[in-house]
């Protein structure tokens, strides 16, 4: 069965840095594009960034420049650097196979609160 496994989300003051991690299973992790999205309070989801099979990578406008997506294909492990954060990054973070939209909408894990306040 697919799942999702976030972590690393905290409580972090503007200007700060939150490394997020995702473990994923029940599919074979390599041959997919990973995706990360976040949901803040009283909005949709919204697609964050994206990082091909092949490591190539893509960002939403607010996040780019800041924030880095990378995988380990050997861990089964898509990770989201997240630099200069700003409170407007306050949301919940999820990862999942695809893009827009993702491939395993119905396989949604837990997410990872990042709060960014002072």
């Amino acid at each position: 069965q697919v799942q999702f496994v976030e972590s690393g989300g905290g409580l972090v003051q503007p200007g700060g840095s939150l490394r997020l991690s995702c473990a994923a299973s029940g599919f074979t992790f390599s041959n997919y594009f990973m995706s990360w999205y976040r949901q803040a309070p009283g909005k949709e989801r919204e697609w964050v960034a994206v990082i091909t099979s092949a490591g190539n990578t893509n960002y939403a406008g607010p996040v780019k420049g800041r924030f880095t997506i990378s995988r380990d294909n050997a861990k089964n492990t898509v990770y989201l650097q997240m630099n200069s954060l700003k409170p407007e990054d306050t949301a919940v973070y999820y990862c999942n196979a695809g893009v827009v939209p993702p491939r395993f909408v119905e396989y949604w894990g837990q997410g990872t609160q990042v709060t960014v306040s002072s």
